[in-house]
C-alpha cells in the first residue's frame, strides 16, 4: 500500500443541503471497520450533531460491499479491556450505547453488498435503512468466538422479536435482502445500485420537514423504547410547549393557510 493509500481518510464527508453525506471509504479492505473508522465515523456523526445546517445524514459504503465487519484484530485489545475506546468532545457513539454521546439527529443507511456484524448494529442504530437487492447480512460473532457487543443483542430483540432475533444471533447465517426486510432490519429494498439514491430521497424528506418537530420526535420514540411507553407519554405535550412559539410553527400554519410547501429554518 502506498503511503497517501495508507493516509487516505476512512471515512468521507460531503454536504449535500442540510444532509450530511458519509461514505465508509476502506473498499480495498471491504471496509473493514477498524479502531480508526470507529473514530473517524464518530466525529463525522458529532459534526451532524452539533451544525445547525445539517438535519439528517445518510450513510453508505464506497467499494464492492458496504462491510465485511470488525477488523476484530485491531479490536481485541479493546475488547480484552472489556471497555469500548473513548470518544473525544466531539465524538458521538455511532452504535448509540452512550445516551449522552448518542447524535440527536436522524441517521438513514444506504446498504450493498455484504454487510455483516458491525454493518447491521450500526444500521440498527441509525433511524431508517435502505437495502440493494445484492445485500448480505451476517450477525457472525459466534462463529469467530466472541458475540456481538454492539447493540445487536438488544436492538434485534426489540426490531424482530425474540425468535427471529435468536435465529440468527445463535447461529450467525447469513440472510439476504428479503429476509432482511420480513424481519424489519430494513424499511425498503431496491436494485442493487440504486440502494444510495433512494436513501438520499428519503434522507433529503426527512431535512425538508420541520427540524424541531423532527428531533422531538426522535427523542420521543426513544424515550419510549429504552424508559418504557408511559415515560414517553408523560412528556409528549410537556415537550411540545417550548416548540409552540417558534418560527417554525408559525410557518407551518401560514403554509397551511395559503396551501404551499413550508420552508422551514429550525428556529
Amino acid at each position: 500500500m502506498t503511503d497517501t493509500a495508507a493516509a487516505a481518510p476512512k471515512i468521507l464527508t460531503e454536504r449535500r443541503g442540510h444532509v450530511l453525506l458519509i461514505a465508509f471509504n476502506r473498499p480495498e479492505k471491504y471496509n473493514a471497520f477498524d479502531l480508526d473508522m470507529h473514530h473517524q465515523l464518530a466525529a463525522a456523526y458529532g459534526l451532524l450533531d452539533t451544525d445547525p445546517e445539517l438535519r439528517c445524514a445518510l450513510v453508505y459504503a464506497n467499494g464492492k460491499h458496504f462491510t465485511a465487519g470488525l477488523d476484530l484484530p485491531k479490536w481485541t485489545p479493546a475488547f480484552s479491556s472489556g471497555q469500548w475506546p473513548d470518544l473525544a468532545e466531539h465524538e458521538r457513539d455511532p452504535f448509540g450505547l452512550i445516551p449522552e454521546k448518542r447524535v440527536s439527529k436522524p441517521v438513514v443507511f444506504a446498504m450493498h453488498g455484504i454487510c455483516y456484524t458491525v454493518a447491521i448494529e450500526l444500521a440498527l442504530a441509525a433511524d431508517i435503512r435502505v437495502a440493494g437487492d445484492d445485500c448480505r447480512f451476517g450477525q457472525i460473532e459466534v462463529k469467530r468466538g466472541i458475540y456481538a457487543v454492539g447493540g445487536a443483542t438488544v436492538r434485534m430483540v426489540q426490531e424482530f422479536g425474540w425468535g427471529n432475533a435468536q435465529r440468527y444471533l445463535l447461529t450467525g447465517d447469513e440472510f439476504n435482502a428479503a429476509e432482511a426486510l420480513r424481519i424489519g432490519l430494513v424499511q425498503e429494498v431496491t436494485a442493487a445500485g440504486a440502494q444510495f439514491q433512494r436513501g438520499l430521497e428519503i434522507a433529503e424528506r426527512v431535512a425538508a420537514q420541520a427540524p424541531l418537530g423532527v428531533y422531538a420526535s426522535l427523542k420521543s420514540s426513544r424515550i419510549a423504547i429504552e424508559q418504557g411507553d408511559q415515560k414517553a407519554i408523560d412528556r409528549l405535550v410537556k415537550d411540545l410547549a417550548p416548540i409552540m412559539g417558534s418560527e417554525d410553527v408559525k410557518e407551518g400554519v401560514q403554509s397551511f393557510v395559503e396551501r404551499r410547501p413550508a420552508r422551514f429554518t429550525g428556529k
